[in-house]
């Protein structure tokens, strides 16, 4: 059965992690950065979390992800470099554009601040299965409710796309090109909307009749299906980071 999910299983200490540390380090490199507002440390940040998805052994997935990213930023270098207010130090002249060193260390730490939350994002998002996510939170008193939308938002994408093979699988039988210039891929895109949309709202009425029929909105006390994951060093990890987020104020306020 196809995953909907971006979830990959994987034999490692990352994926062994218990959801709720991998939180935490989100919140890790999330302050870090802002707290201490120097590329070096965002860089730092950025090989930690590299080096996490390494071990993760996902790196591969997240290729597509960077690739877009790095799009997106390298159009953030570009302008920043050009035309930012208080650009003084030029750095050298293509044609009759001019890049400025100002401009350039601004964009270069945006840049990295986006890439380290990106990875810190992708290791929860590719080594924690979203059902073992939402059950840790909703153990933690979250709302089920809240749950729910949190665990709908990780499968939309991948169920959207799986449907949208499944309906080219199902077009391509019947003869119709889905593969050549944009113009054919256009042609053949558009159908598509249409089954994806329609079967997107299906899903939807038929998860909300399958949660009332479990009894989702019941008030009693609820139990769980599986045990609650745990790993051996989870509070280690927590206060770790907690002292590491400490410590980094405490530098910020002294220094």
């Amino acid at each position: 059965m196809r995953s909907i999910s971006l979830y990959t299983e994987r034999n490692t200490v990352i994926h062994a992690m218990d959801p709720i540390s991998k939180l935490f380090y989100i919140l890790f490199a999330l302050l870090i950065p802002i707290i201490l507002p120097s590329i070096k440390v965002s860089i730092v940040c950025v090989v930690l979390g590299l080096i996490f998805l390494l071990v993760a052994r996902v790196f591969k997935k997240t290729i597509p992800v960077f690739s877009f990213v790095f799009l997106i930023l390298l159009t953030v270098i570009i302008i920043q470099g050009l035309f930012r207010p208080g650009n003084q130090t030029t750095l050298f002249h293509f044609g009759p554009f001019t890049l400025y060193k100002e401009g350039l260390m601004f964009a270069f730490g945006v840049a990295f601040r986006v890439i380290n939350i990106v990875s810190a994002f992708m290791i929860l998002i590719l080594t924690t299965k979203p059902s073992d996510l939402v059950e840790s939170l909703v153990r933690k008193g979250l709302s089920s409710k809240i749950g729910y939308v949190i665990i709908s938002v990780f499968q939309i994408i991948p169920e959207m796309m799986s449907s949208m093979e499944t309906i080219t699988d199902a077009q391509r039988s019947r003869g119709m090109e889905t593969e050549g210039n944009l113009q054919t891929r256009m042609k053949a895109f558009l159908p598509l909307l249409g089954p994806v949309i329609l079967g997107s709202l299906a899903n939807t009425k038929e998860r909300a009749m399958a949660l009332e029929v479990r009894g989702f909105n019941s008030k009693g006390p609820k139990t769980y299906l599986l045990e609650e994951k745990k790993y051996r060093y989870s509070k280690v990890v927590q206060w770790g980071i907690l002292l590491g987020i400490a410590c980094a104020l405490a530098w910020r306020i002294l220094v």
